[in-house]
Parts: C-alpha cells; structure tokens; sequence
C-alpha cells in the first residue's frame, strides 16, 4: 500500500513540475506586447484586442469560472470599482473557458458592466502562459495591467486572493 502511495505521489509531482515548465516556457512578462487574439463576449460580438491599442489602457485578467465563489467575488469587485476604471479610461476584460451562454448569465446576474470573453480552447490563456494552479488542476487566475500600446506594465498573479487583483491594477494603473 506504501508503494502505491508513493507512485501516486510520484506522478502527480512529475505531472505538476512538467506543468509548470510547460506554462512558463510561453509566459509573458512585464514589457512584453500582449498577442493579438479574438474572442465571443458575453452576447456573442467578436471582440478584436486591437481595436482597443492605441486608444484604451486594458486590465485583462483571467479567471477559473463563471459563478463560483472567488470569480463572482472577483468579478463584483471590478463592477464595484468600474467607474475608477473608466474615469482612468480603461478597458477591463475578463477571460475564462465558459462559454458565450455561461457569459451572459453570469453578467447579466451580478450586472456586470464589463467585457466577458469565452475561451473555450483556452487558446488565449495559452498565448499569455497563465500557469494553472492546484496540481495544475485548476486554470490559474492572473491579471494584466497593459498600456494604450499593448505592452504588459503589471501583472499580478494570486489564486486565492481574488479582490487583490482589483486594487493591484488601480494601484498600478495609476501610478502610470
């Protein structure tokens, strides 16, 4: 019976070190540009990142699920704090596998005044190497603060500490 725990043991270690080289190996940092990409948001609109460069500062920040405890705190903090954002003339933009259906009444029941963009592929969570977390179980959640020219100036990863990433990116943008 030993034995047996220590394989299993072995393979998860194995399992979350394979993980964690294979998330940082594309993983965007401070100074990077962030990729172009294109999503479905919450009513199903494609919404093209670049149509905000040059225009719009952006607070993209990746989360695990729509309307479970941590995202819904993290998501009713950002509707709490929206209008900070827009008088800074941000865009926040929140990202997570759900999808458009999901999106939209998770919005729609916290009223959230912001853009929700479904990852179904998590194709964009893997252009910007969010790291998952828990034994790489669970998709991580990270916030990016970007300049109107796209590059990456904040970033901000905290999976339990869901309304820091909130007073992270107001610090930050602020500051700037």
């Amino acid at each position: 019976m030993k034995k047996i725990v220590l394989i299993v043991l072995a393979v998860i270690a194995i399992l979350f070190t394979m993980n964690s080289v294979m998330s940082q190996s594309s993983k965007l940092e401070v100074g990077d540009t962030i990729p172009s990409f294109t999503l479905k948001n919450q009513v199903g609109d494609a919404i093209d990142v670049n149509t905000f460069l040059g225009k719009k500062a952006m607070v993209i920040y990746f989360y695990p699920k729509d309307d479970t405890p941590g995202c819904t705190k993290e998501a009713c903090e950002f509707r709490d704090e929206f209008e900070a954002f827009t008088d800074l003339d941000v865009e926040v933009i929140g990202i997570s596998a759900d999808d458009v259906a999901s999106h939209k009444k998770f919005a729609e029941k916290y009223r959230l005044p912001f853009t929700l963009l479904s990852d179904i592929k998590n194709e964009v969570r893997k252009l910007f190497g969010v790291p998952k977390s828990m034994l790489g179980l669970m998709p991580g959640r990270v916030t990016y603060v970007v300049d109107k020219n796209g590059i990456i100036i904040h970033i901000f990863n905290s999976q339990f500490g869901a309304e820091k990433h909130i007073k992270e990116a107001l610090t930050k943008l602020k500051e700037n």
